[in-house]
């Protein structure tokens, strides 16, 4: 065990030595390498772009070299032979996009880092012994640019950038590196973890077709299996799909985004995972045989094995007897622990190890002091501009308040504030006044910089087909017979005999058949031949010899026994065409009358509706257009008040917009028309569909669909004399209808994009 001790300080008082090598080292560096001098910085923020100025000694000699990264958002700028002269390693900001800035001296060059609140577009300048970083806004520069490109009409509009290559690569460490070529350094980039994906979107770029692909690139040994490239109208997706226990970052230099996705450490991975899971052991085998020894002195040999940094709290005591073979070292830690009551709290290559419940009382002391810190610290305010969202909606989030809540600051389960916070808000400005602590306020940047966002929208158009294909047919007939025998006649002189008589009908209507005493007459009806044969008169009597005329026309009763004309078809204007045709004799006396009667109507026609409406996504939007017919209406007082109902046609919709660009819509669609009339007013024929689709973006779906055949044929006949041949088409009425109708309803969705908004 000595020698075991003594073997520690030699290694100790080594590198104590090399430390204070190279601290001599870089104390002569700094003396005699460093030429210039950061004196001053200054920011200042205009039109959403926040500007840092840093003010050096001497002037510089070119753009310094710099990067950045995303996940944390910072951007690194090294100068050379420069120091620190501002008297301080952190500045605060709180400007815009710039929380603050660290300047770190190492050597002969400076590197300062500025700390962001989310990744944005920089450009930096130099101008003699000044450097100037623009941070500017994505969101406001594409504004900036889709304004300029709309007033002028001469100059070419701002094309996409497009996507120059795709690279993938092994990392040193077994980390799986996607390498984008952007083609421009202005190109805004989001990159977040979606679920078990990343996913990394790149707005305003166009991506050329031989880049549009699915990489499987699970032979390369990294967490990384899949990378899916596609493009959705000026936004480049790109979704990596890696395996296991992973984290991601990203930085970018020039043209050049960088995302490493590398496996997660055993113990890293078992510090996110559930404490109640059961530890995996992946330390070097050893074997222990002790009896009775001190557990100060196992936990010795441990640190001695492993080359591990275990620091012991006084209150460890006591001796332990095991006998452990080929055990990893960590699960030998693992057991000595729980066998003594003890706990670890591991840091880096530093464990700690005490009685579990000093641990937690430190634990807990921690907790209250930094709750007390919460509690004492000075409060800052600042000044929020909001972009989309209204400030007093962003309050109400802030406070925790119920949906529509007024005022008050009644703090909820979602308070997003500390207990001392507050925040007011300004709707003529949409600016929020927010006063909390430095930890809060930071918080609050970030919920801010999510929620404020731009909504994308949605153009929805319909298309509601209705076609119909209609076809009806009436065959009718009226049969009439008489027999007068009463004898009505003219005695006239016989032209074609001299001297002799013949006798004939009272007004000579009517043609003789053949040179027959058989007349006959035809007419467009059953009345029209009644009329011209005589048989419908006005002033008739009896006398001696028959019937005789009073007034000039006989009159004969109605003599139908067979009435089954045609009728209208319904929705047809006009009657049934019909003849008649008459069979008398000379006297009037015997009458024979039949009428046919027929329609025939066709009509096709076609009705195409076309809604259109834009909304935001997931939020419903209404278009109607129709007719509100009056009824009365009963009250409870016995009186009849007027109310209305609605004919329209209605298309109303929900959008949502997925992460793959497709659309999902809730949609109710309502084609109505005024139907018959009823005692209690107009009846309302209603088509209706309601449903839920997913679509791809701009592509047409057909939601619902009716479509109706009425066949139908209807006889009316006398019994026995109807169904004879030939002749039964004299006893019968038919009515034969054959109608088609057909309703299609198409759906359009497709995403809006902030350029067709403006034009528009």
């Amino acid at each position: 065990m000595k020698s075991g001790v003594f073997r520690m300080s030699q290694s100790a008082f080594a590198r104590i030595g090399r430390a204070f090598v190279a601290f001599a080292a870089l104390s002569c560096a700094n003396v005699f390498a460093q030429e210039n001098a950061l004196e001053n910085v200054s920011t200042s923020t205009s039109g959403g772009a926040t500007t840092l100025t840093l003010k050096f000694k001497a002037p510089l000699k070119g753009t310094p070299a710099n990067f950045s990264i995303t996940n944390p958002a910072r951007v690194a700028i090294d100068f050379p032979g420069t120091s620190n002269a501002l008297g301080r390693n952190v500045v605060e900001v709180g400007q815009g996009d710039l929380r603050s800035l660290n300047v770190v001296q190492a050597g002969d060059r400076s590197r300062i880092v500025l700390n962001l609140s989310r990744p944005v577009p920089y450009s930096i300048n130099v101008s003699g012994a000044i450097a100037t970083v623009v941070l500017s806004d994505a969101q406001a520069t594409a504004r900036a640019a889709e304004s300029r490109a709309t007033a002028s009409t001469t100059a070419a509009v701002a094309a996409p950038r497009s996507i120059r290559d795709i690279d993938f690569r092994r990392g040193p460490d077994g980390e799986g590196r996607v390498v984008i070529e952007l083609g421009d350094t202005q190109t805004p980039v989001d990159i977040r973890q979606q679920g078990q994906t990343v996913v990394v979107e790149m707005s305003r770029a166009a991506l050329p077709d031989n880049l549009r692909r699915r990489l499987d690139v699970t032979d390369f040994g990294t967490p990384v299996q899949r990378i899916t490239t596609t493009a959705s109208g000026e936004t480049v997706r790109m979704v990596i799909e890696p395996r296991g226990n992973w984290e991601h970052s990203a930085f970018q230099t020039d043209r050049q985004l960088v995302v490493d996705v590398r496996a997660l450490k055993e113990d890293q991975a078992r510090a996110g995972s559930d404490r109640n899971a059961k530890p995996s052991y992946k330390g070097e085998r050893l074997s222990l045989n002790f009896q009775s020894v001190e557990v100060r002195s196992i936990l010795q040999v441990i640190a001695d094995f492993t080359n591990l940094n275990i620091i012991t709290s006084d209150t460890v005591t006591g001796s332990i007897t095991l006998r452990l073979k080929d055990v990893p070292w960590d699960q030998a830690l693992d057991i000595i622990l729980q066998t003594k009551g003890l706990d670890k709290r591991q840091n880096g290559n530093v464990i700690l190890v005490a009685p579990k419940e000093e641990l937690a009382t430190k634990e807990k002391l921690d907790l209250e002091q930094r709750a007390q810190i919460a509690d004492l610290e000075p409060l800052r305010s600042e000044v929020i501009q909001l972009n989309y969202q209204r400030a007093d909606d962003v309050r109400t989030m802030l406070n925790g308040e119920a949906s529509g809540g007024g005022g008050g600051g009644t703090a909820g389960a979602t308070r997003i504030l500390s207990k001392r916070g507050s925040v007011a808000a300004d709707s003529r400005t949409n600016q929020l006044f927010l006063q909390d602590t430095p930890a809060k306020l930071e918080e609050v940047r970030r919920f801010i910089a999510r929620v404020d966002i731009a909504v994308r929208q949605v153009l929805i158009e319909a298309r509601i087909v209705e076609a119909d294909d209609r076809f009806g047919r009436n065959l009718g007939v009226r049969l009439g017979f008489n027999d007068a025998r009463s004898t009505i006649y003219t005695t006239i002189p016989d032209p074609n005999n001299p001297g002799q008589t013949i006798t004939v009908p009272t007004y000579g209507v009517g043609n003789r058949i053949a040179g027959s005493n058989v007349f006959g007459t035809l007419s467009g009806s059953l009345q029209g031949v009644q009329d011209l044969s005589s048989q419908n008169g006005s002033g008739v009597q009896s006398g001696t010899s028959g019937l005789q005329v009073v007034g000039g026309r006989p009159s004969v009763a109605n003599t139908n026994f067979v009435n089954l004309p045609a009728g209208g078809i319904s929705g047809v204007a006009g009657s049934p065409a019909s003849v008649a045709i008459s069979l008398f004799g000379s006297r009037l006396g015997r009458f024979i009358n039949l009428e046919l009667s027929a329609l025939e109507a066709e009509r096709r026609g076609k009705i195409v509706s076309s809604p259109r409406l834009l909304t935001a996504d997931q939020v419903k939007a209404v278009i109607e257009q129709g007719t509100e017919y009056p009824y009365q209406q009963a009250t409870s007082s016995g009186a009849t008040s007027i109310s209305f109902r609605k004919a329209v046609l209605k298309l109303e919709v929900t959008p949502q917009i997925t992460p793959e660009g497709a659309i999902i819509l809730d949609v109710e669609v309502n084609k109505d028309s005024r139907g018959e009339l009823t005692s209690n007013g107009p009846a309302i024929d209603t088509k209706r569909v309601r449903t839920k689709v997913l679509v791809e973006n701009g592509g047409t779906v057909v939601i619902g669909g009716i479509y109706q055949i009425e066949e139908r044929v209807d006889v009316s006949k006398v019994p026995l004399l109807g169904d004879l041949p030939y002749v039964g088409v004299l006893f019968r009425n038919q009515q034969k209808v054959n109608d088609k109708t057909e309703l299609l309803i198409f759906l359009t969705p497709k995403t809006v994009s902030d350029r067709l908004t403006a034009s528009q």
